[in-house]
């Protein structure tokens, strides 16, 4: 997902996808093309959240900006997942279990 500027539904999604990441779901980094600093105060909010231990530097590290697309893109190329696949690992028995939870209530 690469984003530019947007609004209040958009940015819900981009969060979305970032949550997505961190839980493993996809391996996929989120890029912000940050044109003319837009993205600079998210990105100091999540910074702060970081600092205050609310969002691990990992999952800081899901986020990858730029001020140019060129710049963006060559970021996105390099980038390298976190260690997400204990937690994907987890995220699927829960999800297999709740879907076998519900077969059974049908039933």
């Amino acid at each position: 997902m690469i984003m530019s500027k947007c609004g209040y539904g958009t940015l819900e999604e981009l969060l979305e996808v970032i949550t997505w990441a961190q839980l493993g779901i996809h391996k996929k980094p989120v890029g912000l093309l940050n044109v003319n600093g837009y993205y600079n105060s998210l990105l100091s909010f999540i910074d702060k959240a970081v600092d205050e231990g609310f969002v691990t530097p990992d999952a800081r590290r899901i986020i990858v900006s730029a001020p140019t697309a060129y710049e963006l893109l060559s970021k996105l190329e390099v980038y390298e997942p976190e260690n997400v696949t204990e937690i994907k690992s987890s995220w699927e028995t829960e999800q297999q279990l709740e879907y076998s939870a519900k077969s059974e209530i049908a039933r």
